[in-house]
C-alpha cells in the first residue's frame, strides 16, 4: 500500500542552484505538460504531448530497469469485487480512502486502492514451485483513491494514480535479499533521475485498530527490514504509526525546495496477505508452504515523480526525459528542405525532434525560445551543403561542426544510456560568450 503525498513539492533550479524554487503545478502549466478540467474533475489531471513523453519515458525507463533485474509485467484491471478487498483487508482497513461501491446488479464493484489483491489472484491462479521463485511480478497500474477535494493539488495529490508496482512472491529464506536487491534497484534509479533521498525511514505501526492484529509477523517483518537496511549500509530511523495496515515498510524519504518531506519508494514485507489469500508453493519436500510477499515500487506513483522532476529540474529535464530532444534551426528558408531530413532522421532514431524554422523568427529569437531543449541544431548553408550540423548545449557549449550522422548517433546513445551530461567532458565545444 502507498500512501499519497501530503505535501506540494517545490525544488531549485537544477541548472542555477540560487534560483528561486519552483512550483510544480505553475510550471506544468506554463510548459504545457499538464492540466485539469473541472467536468474531468477536481484530482484528475490529464497529460498534453509534452507531459505525456516525459511520461512515457519514464515509464519505459523503468520497465527497462525492471526487465535486467528479472522482473516479468502483468496487466490487471483497475475494478474488483468488493469481495476481493474484504479478503486482502483493505475493506476493514483502508475503507475511508477507497470510492463508494457500484452496483452492478447483484455484484458490488469496486475502484481498486492498491494493485496487491490483484497480484495475489494472479500467482494463486497457477501452481507454483520452490524452484520458481522468487518469481516477481511487475505493473505500471492504475489506482484510485477519494481523496476529498480540500487536499488536492497539481499532480502531487490526485484521485487517479498510475503506480510502478511490484510484488516479489518467494520464501521465507529469500526474502531479505530480494528487498535488498530492491532498495538497491530503487538507488539506482535515483541516481538516473537527479533524484537524492533526504532519509531512510523504517515504518513502523503505530497506536490503534488500523493495523492487521498479529504481533507475531509484525516482529519477523520488522526484523526483516532492519536486517535489509543494515545489510544495505544507509542510515536510518524509525517512525512509529507510518506502517502500511498490513505490514512495515522502508520508506525512502525525499524532500523539496522548502524542506517539506514526502515519500518517493517504497520495500515492504507482507506475510499477512499471503496468508489471506492462501497463497502456496509446493517446496523441496513436496508439501505446500506459505510465500513471502514484498511489496516494492521504484518510482512510486508516476504523478508523484513527475512533479518533483518539474521542480527539481525547473522545466530544463535531463535529455532522455526532455520533450523535445533535439531542436533542428535553419538560418534561412534555403536549408530548411534539409532540417526537415535531419528531423525524420533523429525521428528514425526513437529521438524526439522539431523543427524551428524561420518563420518563427530570428535565429537569436528561435534560439532563446529553444532554451530548455538539451540539443540545438544550427543548419546554416555550408552545414546543409556538407551534411554537418552546428551544435548548441542547453548549457552554453556550441560544438564544433560535426557529420550529421555522428551527431544523432552521439546524442542517441547518451539518451538510451539515460546519460545526465548533456555532452562527455572534453569533448570539443566552448562556452557561450
Amino acid at each position: 500500500m502507498r500512501n499519497q503525498p501530503s505535501h506540494d513539492n517545490a525544488a531549485h533550479d537544477h541548472e542555477s542552484h540560487g534560483h528561486p524554487a519552483h512550483d510544480h503545478r505553475k510550471l506544468g502549466r506554463e510548459l504545457d505538460l499538464f492540466d485539469t478540467d473541472p467536468l474531468m474533475g477536481s484530482g484528475l489531471p490529464y497529460w498534453l504531448p509534452d507531459g505525456a513523453a516525459i511520461r512515457h519515458s519514464l515509464e519505459e525507463f523503468i520497465r527497462d530497469r525492471e526487465r535486467r533485474a528479472g522482473y516479468r509485467h502483468v496487466y490487471s484491471p483497475v475494478l474488483g469485487k468488493r469481495e476481493l478487498y474484504e479478503i486482502s483487508g483493505h475493506w476493514a482497513h483502508y475503507r475511508e480512502d477507497m470510492f463508494p461501491p457500484m452496483e452492478l446488479g447483484s455484484e458490488e464493484m469496486v475502484l481498486r486502492p492498491s494493485l496487491c489483491p490483484h497480484h495475489a489472484l494472479i500467482y494463486r491462479s497457477r501452481s507454483h514451485s520452490y524452484r520458481e521463485l522468487p518469481l516477481r511480478m511487475a505493473e505500471l497500474g492504475g489506482m484510485y483513491r477519494s481523496e476529498l477535494s480540500g487536499v488536492l493539488g497539481g499532480l502531487t495529490r490526485v484521485r487517479a494514480i498510475q503506480l510502478n508496482d511490484a510484488h516479489i512472491f518467494c520464501t521465507p529464506e529469500q526474502a531479505a535479499d530480494e528487498a535488498v536487491a530492491a532498495l538497491e534497484l530503487i538507488r539506482e534509479a535515483h541516481r538516473a533521475l537527479g533524484v537524492v533521498p533526504v532519509r531512510y525511514r523504517l515504518s513502523l505501526p503505530g497506536a490503534g485498530g488500523k493495523y492487521v492484529a498479529d504481533p507475531a509477523l509484525w516482529e519477523r517483518a520488522v526484523a526483516l527490514l532492519t536486517e535489509v537496511l543494515e545489510r544495505s549500509g544507509v542510515p536510518f530511523e524509525a517512525a512509529e504509526g507510518e506502517a502500511a495496515f498490513y505490514g512495515p515498510k522502508i520508506d525512502v524519504q525525499i524532500a523539496d525546495g522548502a524542506g517539506r518531506e514526502f515519500t518517493l519508494s517504497t520495500v515492504q514485507i507482507d506475510f499477512h496477505q499471503p496468508e489471506r489469500f492462501n497463497l502456496h508453493y509446493i517446496g523441496a519436500d513436496g508439501a505446500k508452504h506459505r510465500p513471502v510477499m514484498v511489496h516494492r515500487s521504484v518510482i512510486g506513483s508516476v504523478e508523484r515523480v513527475v512533479a518533483h522532476l518539474i521542480e527539481l529540474y525547473g522545466g530544463a529535464f535531463p535529455a532522455w526525459l526532455a520533450p523535445v530532444q533535439v531542436v533542428l534551426l535553419p538560418v534561412s528558408e534555403a536549408e530548411l528542405p534539409q532540417a526537415e531530413r535531419f528531423r525524420q532522421r533523429c525521428l528514425d532514431l526513437g529521438l524526439r525532434a522539431e523543427v524551428a524554422d524561420p518563420e518563427h523568427g530570428s535565429l537569436g529569437a528561435r534560439i532563446r525560445a529553444a532554451r530548455l531543449v538539451p540539443y540545438q541544431a544550427v543548419i546554416g548553408a555550408k552545414e546543409a551543403v556538407d551534411d554537418r550540423v552546428a551544435l548548441r548545449l542547453r548549457d552554453g557549449r556550441r560544438l564544433e561542426p560535426l557529420p550529421a550522422e555522428e551527431a544523432w548517433a552521439r546524442i542517441g546513445a547518451l539518451v538510451a544510456a539515460c546519460d545526465a551530461e548533456l555532452w562527455p567532458e572534453g569533448a570539443s565545444g566552448r562556452p557561450e560568450s
